[in-house]
């Protein structure tokens, strides 16, 4: 039986994120599993999208359902990116040459998407990066996340059956037949590792190149071949310094 303790982590939204200053932490709802805003996603698209283009569109980027894009101003996009409304993508954000961002997708201020990264029904909260050669389907990134490059995060079981997560030996039903990972703030994913179907990764926590994630990884952990253990002090002020977030005392 899953512990108390563990069950109110996967619902109490600062294990992985501050929404604080987020202009659409109106997605989750108190009391619900983190992941709830993935399946409110459509619906708050369709009622909050203020459909407004406020930058000159490059020659080469492919626009679908244009009607329902928004960019915020300072938004640089690269001639052959392809984006799919509906889409919210904030101010000041970054979106390289052949990155796919496809129908559903909301990103904040300031995130990165680069070349050849594809995305799609995924939220993105402010300054978190997709780098190159990412694969990103319904997930939540959090804020300054890093994902190196070639990270996969996968949002669909071999066998197609309904996505669960695992805690301490047991599963609770997410309801989603799609769901790929929660990664918390300021996490650091190394370059070609796979997040497995309903990994939730909480804040400040760091992997190496290569790994493969699954299960519930805590606030403030070390994924590497000796497996998962507390994050150093000095490795945890390095992930946050790049931001006006302070590390935990």
């Amino acid at each position: 039986m899953i512990s108390i303790g563990i069950l109110a982590n996967v619902k109490n939204l600062e294990t992985f994120f501050s929404l604080e200053g987020f202009a659409h932490k109106a997605l989750w709802q108190k009391e619900d599993f983190v992941w709830s805003a993935l399946i409110s996603l459509n619906e708050y698209l369709e009622k909050n999208n203020p459909c407004q283009i406020e930058i000159e569109i490059p020659e080469g980027v492919f626009l679908q359902n244009k009607e329902l894009i928004s960019i915020g101003v300072g938004t640089i996009i690269e001639p052959g990116a392809m984006i799919k409304g509906p889409c919210i993508i904030g101010k000041n954000c970054f979106i390289g040459h052949g990155a796919y961002l496809r129908e559903s997708v909301i990103c904040g201020d300031g995130c990165h998407i680069g070349h050849s990264a594809e995305l799609k029904h995924s939220i993105l909260l402010d300054g978190a990066a997709a780098t190159h050669f990412v694969y990103v389907g319904d997930c939540i990134l959090g804020n300054f996340v890093n994902l190196g490059a070639g990270v996969k995060c996968a949002n669909l079981r071999l066998d197609r059956s309904q996505v669960t997560v695992h805690l301490e030996g047991e599963k609770i039903e997410t309801g989603l037949k799609k769901f790929g990972a929660i990664v918390g703030d300021f996490v650091q994913i190394g370059c070609n590792s796979v997040l497995n179907p309903g990994t939730l990764v909480g804040r400040e926590c760091f992997s190496h190149p290569l790994m493969n994630l699954k299960g519930f990884i805590p606030k403030g952990s070390q994924v590497s071949v000796k497996g998962i253990e507390p994050i150093e002090k000095k490795l945890l002020t390095k992930l946050v310094c790049q931001s006006n977030f302070s590390a935990p005392k």
